[in-house]
Parts: structure tokens; sequence; C-alpha cells
């Protein structure tokens, strides 16, 4: 944020400079900045909350330790009074002002739920597994953010629905024991997050969903889980950039949605690449792909710089995929090496001129 505003100011004198905009208006969006940058988290924001996970960390541990010297209405007492401080502290502080104190005694409360089913689950020897006891923990944490109206919360309950996915998904190698529940999990957050406010929790969600797919495809039909998620991403960012304003209206991720479609792009492009042995096959999947990336680049990439170093990824990629499989038993050691120096110095020289020719047009519209 303060690398943002930072720049922000400075185009903001430009515009002065140049007589885009008079002083008033370059006051009053200063002064908006300088509020946004107070009411963001900094540096020490981001200490606060980690100390208090720290602190609640030690709190279960230290209960962990003594659980079979405590009496038993001791550790119960001890692990919900916990969250009680956590939730209702943290509230108390969110009343007074002190926003990130409050969001890290929220987290702390969240934590001690969570140590809370297990050690409880453990104590009770109720039934159930680790997947179950965290996609619990995923509910009560996600009912805590809409109730108390927590962005972070909000993300640590998306963080929760995917370990949960990713903890189910590699216990069923299988179809029919697949966690399809994820998906109205992350509808339901994903609704939270409207309240909430959390760009930060729709971010991880897209990367969730593509991890999803990304599961879904190793455990099901591999070529047609792969086809549907590259043509559906493929379709997501044309949809992304011929209509940003109202994608942005439901996405709300800072203009970054073609972003995600170019990642399950790749994603999808991968999976159909390493379920092939033909070789021709394989060429024309790569073909696909790099041309893929280069309409990226053309229609999305001038002005967002994460999609640009993503397509710059997946190109490098490619083209050591593409080494590795059919240039790599006919080469030596030499040649591997000239080989991979080639690579990067047209990967480099690609690069310096999308680069220059993305900038020249922005460069000629500021004239």
């Amino acid at each position: 944020m303060v690398a943002y505003a930072t720049q922000v100011k400075k185009d903001i004198a430009r515009w002065v400079e140049r007589g885009l905009i008079d002083s008033g208006t370059a006051d009053a969006l200063s002064r908006d900045i300088d509020a946004r940058r107070r009411a963001s988290f900094g540096f020490g924001t981001i200490l606060a909350i980690l100390a208090a996970i720290l602190f609640g960390a030690a709190i279960l541990l230290f209960v962990a330790a003594n659980w079979e010297v405590m009496p038993r209405l001791a550790r119960v007492a001890l692990l919900f009074s916990t969250v009680f401080v956590g939730y209702v502290g943290g509230a108390l502080l969110k009343l007074r002002g002190h926003e990130a104190l409050g969001e890290a005694l929220w987290l702390v409360g969240a934590g001690a739920f969570g140590g809370s089913i297990a050690l409880v689950g453990q104590m009770y020897h109720l039934p159930g597994d680790e997947a179950g006891a965290v996609l619990t923990w995923c509910l009560g944490t996600g009912l805590a953010a809409a109730a108390l109206r927590s962005g972070p919360l909000t993300a640590a309950g998306v963080a929760l629905a995917a370990g949960w996915l990713f903890m189910r998904g590699f216990e069923s190698w299988d179809a029919e024991g697949f966690p399809h529940l994820f998906l109205p999990i992350a509808a339901a957050l994903w609704l939270i997050s409207y309240w909430t406010d959390s760009r930060v929790a729709r971010h991880l969600l897209l990367l969730s969903l593509i991890s999803y797919v990304a599961l879904l495809a190793m455990v099901h039909d591999t070529v047609a889980v792969a086809t549907g998620l590259a043509a559906g991403s493929a379709a997501l960012f044309a949809l992304a950039v011929s209509a940003s304003q109202a994608t942005e209206g439901v996405a709300r991720i800072g203009g970054n949605l073609p972003t995600y479609g170019l990642i399950g792009f790749l994603v999808g492009m991968v999976f159909l690449q390493l379920d092939t042995e033909e070789v021709g096959r394989l060429v024309g999947t790569a073909a696909v792909t790099l041309a893929g990336i280069v309409g990226a680049l053309l229609t999305a990439g001038r002005d967002n710089r994460a999609l640009r170093w993503i397509a710059y990824l997946g190109f490098a990629f490619e083209l050591c995929f593409l080494y590795a499989v059919t240039l790599g038993t006919m080469l030596g050691t030499a040649g591997f090496l000239l080989a991979a120096a080639l690579i990067l110095g047209v990967l480099a020289v690609v690069i310096i001129r999308v680069e220059r020719r993305m900038a020249t047009p922005a460069e000629g519209s500021a004239a």
C-alpha cells in the first residue's frame, strides 16, 4: 500500500504539472490517499497479527502439553475462555478504534476454536477424522467472519476450505468420493467476502477453484476435465477483457480476473500435455499454449503486470518442457547448455520487445 500510495502521489504531481487536474483536486486526492493509508494494514499491524497468532498457538500448545495433568473441566474452561476472549476482546478493541488489534484477537479466537475441536474430540473420543474437523473449523470461521464482518477471518475461512479440499481430494482417488461439497462452500464464502469486503478472500477462492478442477482432473477423466478447464478459462479471459467493467463488478479483485483466466488456461494445457505421449499431439497442444500466451499478452498485458509475469513464466516453462520432451534424447550435456542459453536469449528478446511495445502506446497517449 505504501509503494502504491507513493506512486499515485507522484502521478498526481505530474498531472498538476501538465495541467490535467487543478491543485484543489490534487489536494483532495492526496488527502484521500493518506486516509486510506492510515486505515490500511501496515508493517506494525502485520507484526501485531503475527504476535497474536503466535500467542494463541502458544496457549494451545501449553494446553496440549499439560493435557494429562489438567482436570477435564479445567481443560474445557481454558479452551472456551480463549475463544471467548479472542472474539469478545477483538470486538471491544474494534469498537474503540483499534482495527488491527481487534482483527488479530479474532484470529486468535478462530485458532483457539480449531484447537478446541481437535482437543475436545480427542478427550471425549468423538467420531470423525482430521478432514472433518477442518471442515467444521472452516464453517465456524466463516460464520464468525459473517457475524463480525471481518475480512481476515473470511480469508482464514477460505484457507481452511482449501485445506479441507486438498485433504479430501488426496484421500479420494475416485470420482465418487471427490469433495464436490467445496463448490457450495466456496459460493457461500464468496458471498461473505462481499459483506466483509475481503478482496484477499476472493483471490484465494479463484486459486482454490482452479485447484479444485486440477484435482478433479487427477482422479477423473484427465483429458475431458483439462480441456474443459482450458476452454472455460479462455472464455473467462475473453469475457473479462471484452466486458471488463461488468466482470470487475462481480469479481471485485482490482481488474485481475484475466490473470486467473490465463492461470486456469495454462493449468489445463499442462494437464493435456502431461497426459499425451504422441509427439505430434504434444507439439499441437504446445502451439495452442504459446498462442494463448501471446494472445493474452497482446490483449490484456499492457496494464496488468501480474498477467505479464504469469505469461512470461508460462512461456519459459513451455519452451523448457518442449526441449525436455522432443530434444532431450538427441543432445548431450554441451548441447543442453547451448540450447538453454538460446532459449533464455530468445525469451529475453521477446520480453524486451513486448515490454517496449506495451510502453510505447501508453507514453503516446499520456503525451
